[in-house]
């Protein structure tokens, strides 16, 4: 188990603040991004897509872990911090943790605060954060070394899936569009080849954090350096103090004073704040959070045949890219190096 006990006090201190504020009640904590984030990066799931196998009631007396019973030895023996471990309840399988753990505050009610709560990444989070957004950046290299106009979405995609899981990366997102199917923004592997010019997607979970990025293999597009400046407005607005509806609003300015339609932003998702959830939560123009220091985010800007994407850290002196490979070929815009196109071969 790679958590941090000073990480996990402070924490502790942040839950008590949202209890207090929400009248000192016991809070249930029962969703993969709160769990992972306050047990330190365990893996709180078995299948990618069920629920997590274990609750976590915290009040007055501390913390208590309702877990499945056939879980518990693995998940005390590997994933646990000690502390945790000792205050384990065992609950049969075919009873569900979250009951076991009794009425209280559950997570919706207290949602906002929660965010809040988990948005400025402690140092080991930090820490770990960049190795995961590194070696993310490594695998999506290594695969596009080996790409070439005849290789087919679903082999990369394999490639990718195996390259990410060899270094413990849960492959939560894995996206292929080849130049035929270039103009979906959410490409799902299929048959055909890569052609010309190709987008790998990537989004990984590791310690409970999440990397995502979006890279091109082929040609370059004609709209390449359009789409940067768009992100670049983005990452411009994003600083600490922030609120998201405006850093929203600026952001999505860039699509009109970039050449593209001004409604372009409506046409997908733009992406926000991540860290553990793909998006902590999704910006719109009605979501007010504040941008606070060491928050991650993953702006995703796109238009057909065009998107950009990368997890950075926001910090007081600027933007941190954490999904960098120095392999990787890039261009300086607006005082980041950005990523292009990488030709194949």
């Amino acid at each position: 188990m790679s958590g941090s006990a000073a990480d996990r006090a402070a924490k502790q201190e942040r839950l008590e603040a949202v209890r207090r504020d929400a009248g000192g009640h016991p809070l249930v904590l029962s969703s993969h991004e709160a769990l992972a984030w306050y047990l330190e990066g365990a893996r709180t799931h078995v299948s990618l897509a069920g629920p997590p196998v274990l609750a976590v009631r915290v009040d007055d007396g501390g913390d208590t872990l309702f877990v499945g019973g056939n879980e518990a030895d693995r998940l005390i023996a590997e994933e646990l911090l000690p502390e945790d471990a000792e205050r384990v309840v065992r609950v049969p399988w075919h009873r569900s943790v979250v009951e076991a753990a009794g009425v209280g505050l559950v997570e919706a009610e207290v949602a906002p605060a929660l965010r809040a709560a988990r948005a400025s990444l402690l140092p080991a989070e930090a820490d770990r954060y960049r190795a995961l957004g590194r070696e993310t950046a490594e695998v999506l290299t290594a695969v596009a070394r080996e790409l070439n106009a005849s290789s087919t979405e679903r082999s990369a995609a394999a490639a990718l899936a195996s390259g990410l899981a060899a270094r413990g990366i849960d492959p939560l997102v894995i996206l292929v569009a080849g130049e035929e199917r270039l103009p979906h923004r959410h490409p799902l592997p299929a048959d055909g080849v890569l052609g010309s010019r190709a987008m790998l997607v990537v989004c990984g979970r590791r310690h409970g954090l999440i990397a995502n990025a979006t890279r091109w293999v082929g040609e370059a597009g004609a709209d390449d350096d359009r789409i940067l400046a768009v992100e670049a407005a983005f990452l411009a607005a994003t600083r600490p103090g922030a609120r998201l509806n405006d850093v929203f609003a600026a952001g999505t300015a860039g699509y009109a004073a970039s050449g593209f339609d001004a409604d372009e932003w409506t046409k997908h998702h733009q992406g926000g704040p991540t860290g553990y959830a793909g998006r902590d939560p999704r910006a719109t123009t009605l979501t007010t959070d504040a941008v606070v220091s060491s928050h991650a985010f993953a702006w995703n800007p796109s238009a057909p045949g065009a998107k950009v994407e990368d997890t950075v850290l926001v910090t007081e002196s600027g933007i941190e890219v954490l999904t960098v490979d120095p392999a990787w070929p890039t261009e300086e815009f607006a005082g980041l190096r950005r990523p292009a196109a990488r030709a194949f071969g």
